[in-house]
């Protein structure tokens, strides 16, 4: 079998790697496994499930197994072009600045794109749609140093918009309409003089990344439902060296975009994904912009202090549901699970590294309780539980000092995001902080929150800040309640995240493209952008809601103005 066949094949399992292995030690190896490097040190290794034991923290180690990302969207509703306005995108893209994103790539990491549509077009016709890297067709050449997908070029793109059916030539299209309304929201061209529709930055050049969908035995693995759209968290890794590479190649500026999340993680921005965005962040002329999620309002998250019992409320037909707890150093914890039939488990106090099944007697759940004293890139305790048809009612977890510990801190326990739970659990006491999605946690990326840019208000859904640690985040909010796309208006903080990458792109054509920052990277163009944010006068900035205020491209160079 192929490494490509390997990557591909949900018989074989995908372990994200922090080092590189030779060759020729795949080669030799009675293993029977590939590997391939992605960038900044880290890599995947794809090895045959047969041969290893069944997916677990305590073998694998927690970030070796990639995490699962959803979309961060919410849905439809009715046209409203003021938000583009409410950003200072407009003022912007007109005279005297005249700033449309011209010479700046944007990259989108996402479900496609509708390339055929007129708002990815020059006013000649042709695309402006540099090059598509599908992961899910397998039938042409992968990019250059990739071993999956087809890459098509502009010329492919081209070629096929003049045919009758462009899809014949390229069939890479975007079936769910996520990745078509980011980018659309985030660069489309201004088509009908604008009073249809206009992207922030019309003129950027757009490279797109279709990820492909996450194998089922992952999918398994999380419980995630079916019939979710789940991602791989290596694909996303990929996708995003795709992109680094282009901009190496090209000598260009590149604002990467990214509008889905998970719950899974520290929420301190210690992934390997939000750590490699991170290092793409340092890099000049790079820009990484990320939405914060949509799981304030959702009681996924609940935090307390020890010893305390958590309540978790499961609804009728749940088949499963898998949640985290991360402790705060320097506490150990043990546990207990109560059923809502009063059946109780024995104490687990994590003496071992094996993995905990507890099958009560009296019901047909089966809970897996995986740990880690120290989970190697936060540092901290994690608690991984799977629940296998969990019986519906109340459970109850306690969470207690480990013996010889005297509970000193505060924990959190993370459900999965709502995308991917086929019955809504949640925590009869949650906490809306600390509720933005990873890997928006990262600190040099740029981290976007959501509010209605109708009437200025908060979106109750969009994650709130700080981080687990206390860093701040958001950074910024924007605007993400029913923001006009190609293909209608929608509702999310991927959308704000769209609109604000946009405004992104037009500092870039300043700052890079014109001259006038060349060397500014992510960080910089953040603390641009807050300058010339806008602040409300009864709000204490920083906000873990607000960030440093509302974004307003307009408004930071109205401040470079006056400096």
């Amino acid at each position: 079998m192929t490494c490509k066949e390997k990557i591909l094949s949900n018989e074989y399992a995908d372990l994200i790697t922090d080092y590189v292995v030779a060759d020729e030690l795949a080669g030799t190896s009675p293993i029977d496994f590939c590997f391939h490097g992605i960038d900044d040190g880290y890599g995947v290794a794809n090895v045959n499930r047969n041969m290893f034991p069944p997916m677990s923290i305590g073998y694998y180690g927690y970030s070796a197994i990639p995490a699962l990302y959803g979309l961060m969207q919410i849905g439809d509703t009715v046209f409203a072009p003021e938000n583009l306005a409410q950003t200072g995108s407009i003022r912007v893209q007109d005279p005297p600045l005249s700033l449309q994103g011209a010479g700046v790539v944007m990259g989108f990491i996402d479900t496609g794109i509708r390339y055929e549509l007129n708002v990815f077009r020059r006013e000649d016709g042709s695309s402006r749609i540099m090059s598509i890297w599908d992961q899910t067709i397998q039938d042409g050449e992968p990019p250059e140093g990739f071993l999956y997908g087809t890459e098509y070029t502009r010329a492919d793109i081209d070629q096929a918009l003049q045919t009758e059916d462009p899809l014949r030539l390229v069939p890479s299209t975007d079936t769910d309409g996520h990745g078509t309304q980011m980018a659309s929201v985030a660069a489309g061209s201004i088509i009908d003089q604008g009073l249809t529709f206009r992207g922030a930055a019309p003129q950027t050049d757009i490279a797109v990344v279709k990820l492909k969908e996450a194998k089922p035995y992952l999918k398994e693995y999380y419980l995630v439902a079916d019939d979710a759209a789940a991602y791989q968290e290596n694909d996303i890794m990929e996708a995003v060296s795709y992109l680094e590479r282009m901009a190496i190649a090209l000598h260009r500026p590149v604002v990467i975009v990214l509008g889905i999340g998970t719950n899974l993680g520290s929420h301190n921005g210690t992934s390997p994904l939000a750590s490699y965005l991170n290092s793409v962040a340092r890099r000049r002329s790079r820009a990484v912009v990320v939405c914060g999620g949509n799981e304030g309002d959702k009681e996924h998250h609940y935090e307390h202090t020890v010893p305390d019992t958590v309540e978790i409320r499961v609804p009728e037909n749940t088949k499963g549901f898998c949640m985290e707890l991360w402790g705060t150093l320097p506490d150990i914890y043990a546990i207990r699970l109560r059923s809502p039939g009063g059946e109780t488990s024995p104490e687990i106090d994590f003496r071992s590294r094996e993995d905990r099944v507890i099958d009560f007697i009296f019901e047909m759940s089966v809970i897996t309780v995986s740990n880690l004293i120290v989970e190697r890139d936060a540092g901290e305790q994690l608690v991984f539980f799977r629940f296998e048809d969990p019986t519906p009612g109340i459970w109850n977890l306690q969470v207690y000092p480990a013996e010889g510990q005297k509970g000193m801190g505060t924990f959190h326990i993370w459900l999965p995001i709502t995308e991917f739970l086929a019955q809504n659990v949640t925590f009869l006491a949650p906490s809306p902080d600390v509720t933005l999605t990873e890997p928006s946690n990262a600190e040099r990326i740029i981290t976007i929150s959501a509010y209605n840019g109708l009437n200025g208000s908060w979106f109750m859904e969009s994650g709130r800040g700080y981080t687990k640690s206390g860093v701040i985040k958001p950074d910024l909010a924007a605007p993400g309640v029913q923001v006009p796309t190609a293909l209608g208006t929608v509702t999310g903080s991927s959308m704000a995240a769209a609109l604000s990458a946009g405004c992104v792109a037009q500092f870039m054509e300043w700052a890079v493209v014109d001259g006038n920052a060349p060397t500014v990277e992510s960080r910089g163009i953040k603390s641009f952008l807050i300058r010339g944010a806008d602040r409300s006068e009864n709000i204490v900035y920083p906000d873990n809601r607000w960030g440093f205020g509302k974004l307003d491209i307009n408004g930071t160079f109205e401040t470079l103005a006056r400096l």
